[in-house]
């Protein structure tokens, strides 16, 4: 098994196109992740693939300073460095060097952080339609999906324009989010900027949207 970064993969794909980007625009750069630029997101994504203890406080409440900490020393490295240690992926000693658990972890965090850096400002366009693309986010946000909406305070379901359905979060009253895979998965965690429609009563679309989504 070989890390993602040297198959045509989803994870490979968006990882190189988002390190393409990010070079092109530079380290001050916003993004879409609160308070973060560029050089912030670099950091996150250096930290989440080489330094797993620290990177356990993305999750875990108690570990976040150290995350913190970490991130901000790792932020300090030149520029160049850290785009090259996201191009050339995990260390060889980690779980994520391992082709189908690299591509399941990291597909939908690349893309999601490409869109991250892309859609930030005025002007900034979709994507052109990608089958491939689509149905890998598809079939990892069928899985992921209870968990991204586990706050919701209503059911939640994701619904394709092709009619394909599946149900996030159960409840007795539901909101139907409808969109393409990437825009669903977009919303899934917790980004304003997804192109999705929202179908329901207006007040529980406000509760969904008020709450909290992703990890």
């Amino acid at each position: 098994m070989t890390c993602d970064v040297g198959e045509n993969t989803l994870a490979a794909s968006e990882r190189h196109q988002l390190c393409d980007l990010m070079e092109r625009l530079g380290p001050d750069a916003p993004t879409l992740c609160a308070g973060w630029t560029t050089r912030d997101l670099a950091a996150h994504l250096v930290v989440r693939e080489g330094r797993p203890v620290a990177a356990a406080g993305i999750l875990l409440p108690p570990l976040a300073r150290l995350t913190a900490r970490v991130q901000r020393r790792t932020a300090e490295r030149p520029w160049p460095e850290l785009i090259d240690l996201i191009r050339n992926g995990p260390p060889w000693w980690s779980l994520m060097r391992l082709g189908p658990m690299g591509e399941k972890i990291n597909g939908v965090e690349f893309f999601v952080h490409h869109e991250d850096v892309r859609r930030v400002g005025r002007g900034w366009r979709q994507r052109a339609a990608d089958p491939h693309r689509a149905g890998a986010l598809w079939a990892v946000l069928s899985r992921l999906a209870g968990l991204c909406y586990r706050h919701s305070p209503v059911g939640v379901v994701l619904r394709r324009p092709d009619g394909t359905e599946r149900v996030a979060r159960r409840g007795r009253r539901s909101v139907t989010v409808v969109g393409p895979p990437e825009e669903l998965t977009l919303h899934a965690y917790g980004r304003a900027e997804a192109l999705v429609d929202l179908e329901g009563d207006q007040t529980d679309v406000q509760r969904l949207q008020d709450s909290q989504r992703g990890f």
